[in-house]
């Protein structure tokens, strides 16, 4: 298997996308719009509002597990970048997403599901306004939502359209930095002397014409099958670039554990390359300064495979405070998002539930492991054992390990369509829950209570067209860092979701006030800590110097609006009226038998 290693050498300095990866998102764009249109015909035998947001209640395991993972452009872009960089050591901190389902499905999942029948909810706003029978509370819900997934929706428009950039045939770029691809120089000129026309054609001589080709391709796919076919249109191509994902993540692993002869000997190899790149970096420092060599510890590559992991940058993987608080974060993140409670409020039943959260564990241990040992072999492969970005290291290993194979350029191509299925599924959903909270919880609730069919319909999406090309707009000249804005969005709305989400459930003395203070502390208190963080020396993780979170002994803003959310949620709870019984025990007690 060994010989292997040299073919891989030649392709590692060449490695480019060909034409087979925009086939692969072309098959990708087609199978969506097909999927959207045969969901609409389903959308059409109900009620609009019952099927295009909730889609009839009808999901199977198989579609509530695999419709919500947690997967993202990041999963093979930024996670790798950190496995190759630090080793091992990261698999312990993904470790949480084995246990989002658990959370998510069997924590809150049975008793959503539940209160969502008994009350008709159709929308998680509903969901909480039945539930305390407040209109504020629900509207206040449908308003944090939209803030803080139409920032997530931002970072996942810019991802979709450079993952077009990137798959333009020959085009060299393989990363998702921020600064990937040639700059563009122009002559300065005297803006104020120019008319509005003339700055308009300045703007696009000067443009990354490549981005905004893949923005508007992006943009027009995914917004025109998602208002095709509502929610059951997000939930079948989800379920589609689900399955292609584990396929394309488990082919690649095949691949390259044959390339590198094994994962023990990916691991022995990679410690050497490790070793040898440091010893090298010690020598040329001590060359360009004219000073004695560092001493390099003969153990340094070692700590690829053990923690607290390669040191890089002066650090290592992450403070053990920031390593502990996103371990805690994304499942709390997950079981409180509205997109994972939609799913959930649109199962069939509580066995179906059950056998989702299986699936899902056992989906996500496909996708993240493999990736894992992917990483490991790369930096055993030649060529490969010292990038300069990170986050190339899934594209070109797709690419290299692909390219002597038969139809090697399709099937590294439908590997690297992954990211653009998976931002395609986010964004879908995103748009989904989004639209049902502008339409179902504001539009009629308190503008038109007495709105047709027809008129949600045409509302809905009008709602997904406009938070669209907003979208759109803010990334025709876009956002730095979105790994920063992504986390921002989770955050925020796991702040203000993840106890309200338990008072709903489990709390029969919650009162509306409560529930309505434990939102708006949560969300607020991270928003505080992001407004601070320009202003605090030690940024801790990379990002913009203009928008990042200071980090409070190390903790992550999202435990402390948490904590903050809890402790106000019972306090003005325990100091506000009860709800009424006979209301409560509709909910949490059983029917009498007949």
């Amino acid at each position: 298997m060994l010989e292997f290693l040299p073919l891989l050498a030649e392709t590692a300095t060449s490695s480019k996308p060909g034409i087979g990866t925009m086939v692969a998102l072309v098959i990708f764009i087609a199978a969506s719009v097909w999927l959207g249109t045969l969901a609409q015909k389903v959308v059409s035998k109900g009620s609009f509002v019952k099927g295009f947001f909730l889609g009839n209640r009808g999901l199977g395991a198989w579609a509530v597990a695999l419709t919500a993972t947690v997967q993202s452009g990041g999963t093979f872009m930024g996670f790798p970048s950190l496995v190759y960089s630090y080793g091992w050591i990261v698999a312990l901190w993904i470790g949480s997403y084995m246990v989002v389902p658990i959370t998510g499905f069997g924590i809150v999942g049975k008793r959503i599901a539940q209160i969502s029948r008994k009350t008709g909810a159709i929308t998680m706003p509903d969901l909480f306004r039945e539930r305390f029978q407040s209109p504020t509370l629900g509207l206040v819900t449908s308003l944090l939502i939209i803030l803080f997934m139409t920032s997530m929706m931002v970072a996942q428009f810019k991802a979709g359209a450079t993952v077009m950039k990137i798959a333009w045939p020959g085009s060299g770029f393989l990363s998702f930095s921020e600064d990937a691809g040639p700059e563009v120089k122009t002559p300065a000129v005297d803006e104020a002397k120019l008319t509005s026309l003339e700055r308009v054609a300045a703007w696009w001589k000067s443009a990354d014409k490549a981005y905004l080709f893949g923005l508007a391709i992006f943009s027009v796919t995914v917004i025109g099958y998602t208002l095709i076919g509502g929610f059951l249109a997000a939930v079948w191509t989800d379920l589609f670039q689900s399955v292609m994902m584990f396929i394309g993540v488990l082919l690649l692993l095949g691949l390259s554990l044959y390339a590198v002869g094994g994962l023990e000997n990916a691991s022995r190899k990679s410690i050497a390359n490790v070793q040898a790149a440091a010893e090298k970096a010690a020598a040329e420092k001590a060359a360009k300064t004219g000073t004695v060599p560092e001493s390099v510890s003969p153990n340094m590559g070692a700590r690829l495979a053990s923690g607290p992991g390669y040191p890089k940058k002066d650090r290592t993987f992450l403070p053990l405070s920031l390593a502990f608080s996103f371990f805690l974060f994304w499942p709390a993140c997950g079981f409180a998002s509205p997109a994972s409670v939609t799913r959930i409020m649109a199962c069939k039943d509580t066995a179906t539930l059950r056998r989702s959260i299986l699936l899902l564990c056992i989906y996500n241990l496909g996708i993240y492991l493999p990736l894992i040992c992917i990483c490991m072999c790369a930096r055993a492969t030649p060529g490969m054992d010292d990038l300069a970005k990170s986050d190339e290291v899934i594209p070109r290993m797709a690419i290299m390990t692909t390219k002597q194979l038969f139809g090697g350029e399709l099937i590294s191509g439908l590997i690297l369509a992954a990211p653009f299925g998976a931002i395609m599924a986010t964004v879908s959903s995103y748009l989904v829950v989004i639209s049902s909270g502008i339409v179902r919880d504001v539009y009629q609730r308190f503008i038109r209570p007495d709105a047709s069919e027809r008129d949600l319909k045409r509302m809905a999406q009008l709602g997904m067209i406009v938070v669209g090309l907003l979208a759109v707009a803010l990334n025709i000249r876009p956002v730095d860092y979105l790994q920063t804005l992504v986390v921002f969005s989770s955050g925020g709305a796991g702040a203000s979701f993840v106890f309200p989400c338990l008072m709903l459930c489990y709390w029969r003395r919650a009162t509306a006030p409560g529930v309505l203070a434990a939102m708006l502390s949560g969300g607020l208190t991270v928003l505080a800590f992001y407004i601070a963080g320009p202003f605090t020396k030690d940024a801790m993780i990379a990002g913009s110097p203009d928008f990042r979170p200071y980090y409070l002994l190390g903790i992550e803003p999202m435990l402390w609006g948490t904590a903050v959310s809890v402790v106000l949620g019972i306090s003005v709870s325990l100091c506000t009226q009860p709800p009424a019984e006979k209301h409560v025990s509709s909910l949490f007690d059983a029917e009498p038998a007949k």
